[in-house]
C-alpha cells in the first residue's frame, strides 16, 4: 500500500542518503561555529493592542473558491488557489484578485468557474469588475498569481499560473486586460505551474519571470493512496511522482520573452516547486532565487552577474532541515529579522514537521535557527501553507504571519490530533529575531479555523497598517482588516523606477530613525502562489523622526532622502525623490 502524504514522514528515508545528511549537518555546525558571541537580548518593544476583523461580507466580496473535489482524490484538488493585491487602475488603492480552479474530466460544476477581480471603492467596499476586466480565465485551472509591470508602462500586469498552462494578462490602462500569453511566449505549456515571481535578474531595466512547477501528475496516473476502506482514500505523497522543472523567462523588451531556464542553470535540477522568493541573499547587488520544494531539497540559486546562476542549495544549508531531512516545503519569504542587514528565510511545512527559520550568516550559508529563535515546535500540529513577513504592529521588527490548513480533508482519520481546518498563526518579533506566539491576542476572526491556501498582505485602506487576504480551499475568502497597528508610527514607500524597472524590484532601502536602522528589499514572489502590496512598510514604534532614507536602485542610482515625513505613504521616483501620488485614505467603519 502506498503511503498517504501524511503517513510518509515515518518511513525510512534511505533514498535521501547519508551523504546529504552529513552535508546538511556539517554546514550547520560550520555556520554555527562562525557565529560571534551572542549579544545581550534587546529590550522587548512595548506591545500595542491589535485586532483583526474579517470584513469580507461587509466589503461585498462574494467569491467562492471551488476545490473541484471528488472521491477520486485528484492530486490537483488539494492545492487551493492564490490571491493577489494589485492597484490595476493606479488610483492609489489596492484591488483584489482571487485565482479560481476549473472543471475537470470528472468534476462538472453547476456554474462556470472564473477567477475574480475586485475594485477597491475607497469606502471599505469592493466591486466585482471581472467581466469588464477580462481576467476570469474560464476553463483555466488556475493556481497562483504574480503581479508586475513587465513592459514599464506604469500599469501592473497579471501572470496567472495553472495546471497545464499559464496566462499573462497585459493591463490596457482602461480597466481592461488582454491575454498576451501566446505573443509573450510564457504559457509554460504542459507544466503544472504553482508560484511565480517577477525580478530583473540581469539588471537591464525590465522584469524577468520565474515560474515554479510541481510534479508530473495527470488524471491517468492518479494513484490510490491511503487505506482501502470507505472514507480513507487520501491524496498521495509527491514522492510518488517525478518532479518538473523551474522556468526562467528573459524579458526581450518588446513584449516577448525567451526561455533561458537551461542556459541560466535554474531549470536543470528536478524540482517540486511550491513557493519562490526573489531577492539578494549575499548582498552583492544582484537578485537571487530561493524556492521551497515539496519533499525535495529547497533551492538557492545565486546570481553570477552574467545571466547564469550557481546552485548552492545544499552547501548553503537551506536545502534540508537541521537534521538533514527534506521536508514538505510550501510557503517562503525572506526578511532581515535580527537587524544585521542580511535576509533570513522562513519556510513552512506540513504537520508533524517544523516550520524553519534559516539565519543568514553573511557567507552564503544559513543556520537553522528554528529553536534558537523561539519558534521551535509551537506549530507542529499545524500544516503551514503560506507565510509572510509583516510588521503587523509597526514596532520596527518584522513578524511572521503563517496561514495553515491540512492537505487531507480526512486527516483526522490518520492523525486524530490534527484538524483539516486550522487557525492563522502570528509570531511576534520581540527584537533581533526572538519570537513569541501571539495569535490568540489578535481576535476571534484571526484564529477562526480555515483550510487556508493563498495569503497576501496589503494596506488596502491606506491607514498605515497591513491587512490580510486569504483564499480558502472550497470556501469564501477572508479579508482581515488590521485594527490598531497604526497606533505606532510608520512609513510606506511606493517605488517608481526610471532607469531601473518601473516597479523598482530589486531595490534596497535603508531607513534610519532616531539611531534605529532598518534595511528592506523590494522582493519578487513570496508567500505561496500569491502577490502582496508592492509598497515597502517600515514600522517606527514610538520614534517620531526619520533622519534618512537611502534607496539603492538596481541601476546603481542612489537616492538619499532627508527629513522624510512619518505616518504617510510616499512615492519615490528614481533620481527625483518624493513625487506626488494619490493614496486616498479609506474611512474606517
Amino acid at each position: 500500500m502506498r503511503q498517504s502524504r501524511h503517513n510518509w514522514r515515518f518511513a525510512p528515508r534511505v533514498c535521501r542518503g547519508t551523504a546529504i545528511f552529513l552535508i546538511g549537518v556539517s554546514s550547520y555546525w560550520r555556520a554555527a561555529a562562525q557565529q560571534p558571541a551572542k549579544a545581550p537580548d534587546p529590550p522587548i518593544p512595548d506591545r500595542i493592542t491589535v485586532r483583526y476583523t474579517d470584513i469580507r461580507k461587509a466589503a461585498g466580496i462574494t467569491f467562492l473558491q471551488d476545490s473541484t473535489q471528488t472521491d477520486e482524490k485528484y492530486y490537483l484538488e488539494t492545492m487551493g488557489t492564490g490571491v493577489a493585491w494589485i492597484d490595476y487602475d493606479q488610483d492609489g488603492l489596492m484591488d483584489l484578485f482571487f485565482v479560481q480552479s476549473a472543471a475537470t474530466d470528472i468534476y462538472k460544476p453547476p456554474h462556470p468557474l472564473r477567477s475574480a477581480l475586485y475594485h477597491n471603492n475607497g469606502d471599505g467596499t469592493f466591486t466585482d469588475v471581472t467581466e469588464k476586466a477580462g481576467v476570469g480565465g474560464e476553463g483555466h485551472y488556475g493556481q497562483g498569481v504574480a503581479v508586475g509591470d513587465f513592459d514599464n508602462d506604469g500599469w501592473p500586469d497579471l501572470y496567472v499560473t495553472g495546471y497545464g498552462r499559464a496566462i499573462l494578462y497585459h493591463n490596457n490602462h482602461d480597466g481592461t486586460f488582454t491575454d498576451v500569453t501566446a505573443k509573450a511566449g510564457v504559457a509554460d505549456e504542459g507544466g503544472w505551474s504553482t508560484s511565480a515571481g517577477w525580478f530583473d535578474y540581469d539588471k537591464d531595466g525590465y522584469l524577468d519571470l520565474v515560474v515554479t512547477n510541481y510534479i508530473d501528475w495527470t488524471p491517468q496516473n492518479n494513484l490510490w493512496c491511503g487505506e482501502r476502506k470507505p472514507g480513507y482514500r487520501s491524496y498521495c505523497n509527491p514522492n510518488n511522482y517525478k518532479g518538473q522543472k523551474t522556468k526562467l523567462y528573459h524579458n526581450n523588451h518588446n513584449g516577448t520573452f525567451t526561455d533561458v531556464s537551461d542556459k541560466s542553470g535554474v531549470g536543470k535540477p528536478e524540482s517540486k516547486g511550491m513557493g519562490v522568493v526573489l531577492a539578494d541573499f549575499n548582498n552583492d547587488g544582484w537578485p537571487d532565487i530561493a524556492i521551497a520544494n515539496d519533499t525535495w531539497p529547497n533551492f538557492l540559486f545565486l546570481n553570477n552577474h552574467d545571466g547564469t546562476f550557481r546552485d548552492v542549495s545544499l552547501i548553503s544549508g537551506i536545502a534540508v532541515s537541521e537534521d538533514g531531512h527534506y521536508e514538505a516545503g510550501m510557503g517562503i519569504d525572506a526578511a532581515d529579522v535580527d537587524g544585521d542587514g542580511l535576509l533570513d528565510v522562513y519556510i513552512t511545512h506540513l504537520d508533524l514537521e517544523l516550520n524553519r527559520l534559516y539565519h543568514n550568516n553573511g557567507d552564503e550559508t544559513f543556520t537553522d535557527n528554528t529553536f534558537a529563535s523561539g519558534i521551535g515546535n509551537k506549530a507542529i500540529l499545524l500544516s503551514g501553507i503560506a507565510a509572510k513577513f509583516i510588521d503587523y504592529d509597526n514596532d520596527g521588527w518584522v513578524d511572521i504571519l503563517q496561514l495553515n490548513g491540512a492537505m487531507l480533508d480526512n486527516v483526522n482519520l490518520y492523525h486524530s490530533e490534527v484538524s483539516y481546518k486550522e487557525p492563522l498563526l502570528m509570531f511576534r518579533n520581540q527584537g533581533k529575531g526572538h519570537f513569541e506566539k501571539v495569535s490568540d491576542s489578535l481576535g476571534p476572526d484571526f484564529i477562526r479555523p480555515v483550510a487556508g491556501r493563498g495569503l497576501a498582505t496589503a494596506d488596502f485602506d491606506n491607514d498605515g497598517d497591513f491587512d490580510i487576504a486569504v483564499n480558502v480551499r472550497g470556501d469564501y475568502p477572508e479579508l482581515l482588516r488590521n485594527d490598531g497597528g497604526n497606533a505606532n508610527h510608520w512609513l510606506e514607500v511606493l517605488l517608481i523606477g526610471t532607469k531601473s524597472n518601473r516597479d523598482g524590484t530589486g531595490s534596497v532601502l535603508k531607513l534610519t530613525s532616531e539611531g534605529f536602522t532598518q534595511v528592506k528589499q523590494a522582493e519578487g514572489g513570496t508567500s505561496y502562489m500569491s502577490a502582496s502590496d508592492p509598497r515597502i512598510q517600515f514600522g517606527l514604534g514610538k520614534r517620531s523622526k526619520i533622519e534618512s532614507l537611502v534607496i539603492t536602485w538596481p541601476s546603481g542610482q542612489v537616492d538619499k532622502l532627508a527629513n522624510v515625513p512619518i505616518d504617510q505613504i510616499i512615492a519615490v521616483k528614481e533620481g527625483a525623490g518624493i513625487v506626488p501620488h494619490p493614496f486616498p485614505k479609506v474611512p474606517s467603519k
